[in-house]
């Protein structure tokens, strides 16, 4: 199972926060971190879409196409997890 951006970036949030909160890093570190969280996290939500996409096509030219959106959404991110 792979992580999503949101997952990601969820992680990434709590880490800076923590960080900040315990005085290990300072105001202009933390913002700018949380900006660039930011940006990789759009970053990798559009690789991971891209990556379904052709995984999709491919799927459907090969007529392996079988499993419901839902299903597939499952195997691939967890479900609610």
């Amino acid at each position: 199972m792979r992580q999503t951006a949101v997952q990601w970036y969820a992680e990434r949030l709590y880490d800076l926060e923590m960080a900040y909160n315990q005085g290990v890093i300072k105001t202009n570190t933390y913002i700018k971190g949380k900006r660039e969280a930011v940006e990789q996290a759009k970053e990798m939500e559009k690789e991971q879409r891209m990556s379904d996409f052709k995984m999709g096509i491919t799927n459907a030219n090969r007529m392996e196409a079988t499993k419901d959106a839902e299903e597939w959404y499952n195997e691939t991110y967890g479900g609610n997890k």
